[in-house]
């Protein structure tokens, strides 16, 4: 069968575009919208994808020149709906961890037709990084990456003001530009940049914050032989969603829509000067149920969202419940509008063609468990001052599918029966859990010893859990019955 890349052919256009992330998600997202955008409008303007790990999929990405398809596919008005399309806004992907691929990646700092950088580094990527110096081939964090660029750019330009940057992370935290901004200026600081650098921060670029809301179950891999047969020709990329979209993009100066022009486009971006009703409804509701309800999924046997949707005995219950009647009441806001879009995404989870695996949800679990989950547990016990079973007992839930002493590569290996799974975390992280697995004990002691310690782990939570009246006792009884038990005999028994 002939690849992708002969039978269409990429596009050049001006690299507008820099993107830090390479993987499913913001190829489906961002890249499908910048797609329509050149088809669409007059924007006319590529993406630069930067691998932001030293191990990516920059080599299969310009093997196939940059080209791969989108799989759109879901219900909508009771009907199938299907979509694809071939992707020509990427026009390669740099490694900067390579000689030859960095000094190219370099080179974009003082490209003239370079206007926004945009990213998706997970939840745990906008962070500081001690250590990290402007002298480094490659720094550690990605916001040190970002201030090592920008300063690059500043001084090729002498800091025109006219060369700044429009900067729209991706990353699913609470003001990611402004948390983003902060740590890139800490590190200007840090590395004893001149003033002027920071004011040309402050003054010529705008560091935008936002909030992405797509499900990507991304390589559809026991479809992608039919997938390409259908197609009729091979493509290593293809990348499937839902057809759903929205982006929010709050901007403190100017809203950004004649550079960037998806309303032309047809596409449902928001431009807004306040986003917090569109974040808070859209992290604690669709990714707050995904947080919740997957690692006990997991543990219970089952391996995708569909398959939590299909299980109306133990998880469908577990899930609906936990969103209807814990995380609606600890929220704000309209509490019609809060359960018609709670609705909404049942029906999203449903989507028979995004079989979306609950390990690929899995990963940084601790962080997306912070930002997505915690409030809604600590929101319901300030409302209700009653403590919400089902988002401790997810949180029990975490705990217990961190479960593993053995590395292998950077993962933990977890065991589900006579399988194995990798689980997924920063390295601190993961050799916290594998400390505290290592000493063994009874069901009672195990769930003592890990309560205790997770808990009251302030570096993960920003604040002491283990004081919140009743949680250390009730997440380690949790935890007993899970490790005597098994996940599901403690989920029915909740």
């Amino acid at each position: 069968m002939q690849s992708i890349k002969d039978v269409h052919q990429p596009i050049e256009r001006k690299e507008k575009i820099l993107q830090f992330g390479e993987g499913n998600f913001l190829r489906a997202f961002v890249d499908w919208m910048v797609d329509i955008l050149n088809e669409k409008t007059d924007f006319n303007g590529n993406v630069v994808l930067v691998q932001p790990l030293d191990r990516g999929l920059s080599d299969m990405i310009n093997d196939q020149k940059g080209l791969y398809t989108s799989v759109l596919r879901g219900v909508q008005n009771g009907k199938t709906v299907e979509q694809y399309r071939t992707i020509n806004s990427v026009s390669r992907c740099l490694n900067p961890y390579k000689a030859e691929d960095r000094a190219e990646y370099l080179k974009l700092a003082e490209s003239e037709d370079l206007r926004f950088i945009v990213s998706n580094t997970t939840e745990a990527g906008i962070a500081y990084h001690s250590g990290d110096s402007l002298e480094d081939e490659m720094q550690v964090s990605f916001p040190a990456k970002v201030c090592s660029f920008l300063y690059k750019r500043y001084q090729a330009f002498a800091g025109d003001a006219s060369k700044g940057l429009i900067v729209i992370p991706c990353e699913l935290i609470d003001k990611n530009g402004d948390n983003l901004k902060r740590i890139v200026k800490q590190y200007a600081q840090e590395w004893n940049l001149e003033e002027g650098f920071s004011t040309w921060i402050d003054e010529a670029c705008d560091f935008c914050n936002s909030l992405v809301d797509r499900i990507v179950p991304g390589y559809p891999r026991a479809e992608a032989e039919a997938l390409c047969t259908k197609l009729g020709y091979q493509d290593n990329l293809l990348d499937s969603a839902e057809i759903f979209h929205l982006w929010v993009i709050e901007c403190h100066k100017n809203f950004h829509e004649e550079e960037l022009p998806f309303n032309k486009a047809g596409l449902n971006v928001v431009w807004t000067d306040d986003m917090s009703f569109y974040r808070t409804r859209k992290v604690r509701i669709l990714n707050g149920a995904h947080t919740m309800s997957v690692l006990a999924a997991y543990q219970a046997g089952l391996n995708t969202v569909q398959d939590c949707i299909a299980d109306k005995a133990l998880l469908y219950p577990f899930m609906h419940s936990g969103i209807f009647e814990e995380i609606i009441p600890s929220m704000d806001g309209s509490k019609e509008e809060l359960e018609a879009y709670a609705a909404d995404v049942l029906e999203r989870f449903e989507n028979p063609y995004n079989p979306h695996q609950l390990l690929s949800i899995s990963l940084n679990s601790v962080s997306k468990f912070k930002t997505r989950n915690l409030p809604s547990l600590l929101g319901y016990y300030e409302k209700q001052g009653t403590l919400p079973k089902r988002l401790v007992f997810a949180l029990s839930a975490l705990i217990s599918f961190y479960e593993g002493t053995e590395f292998e590569g950077a993962a933990l290996k977890g065991t589900r029966g006579s399988e194995t799974y990798l689980i997924q975390d920063d390295n601190e992280v993961l050799s916290f859990f594998a400390e505290l697995y290592k000493q063994g004990g009874s069901a009672e002691q195990k769930a003592d010893r890990l309560a205790k310690a997770v808990l009251s782990n302030q570096k993960w939570w920003a604040q002491d859990l283990s004081s919140v009246p009743g949680l250390t006792d009730a997440v380690k009884a949790n935890l007993q019955s899970i490790f005597s038990v098994g996940m599901t005999e403690a989920l029915k028994a909740l």
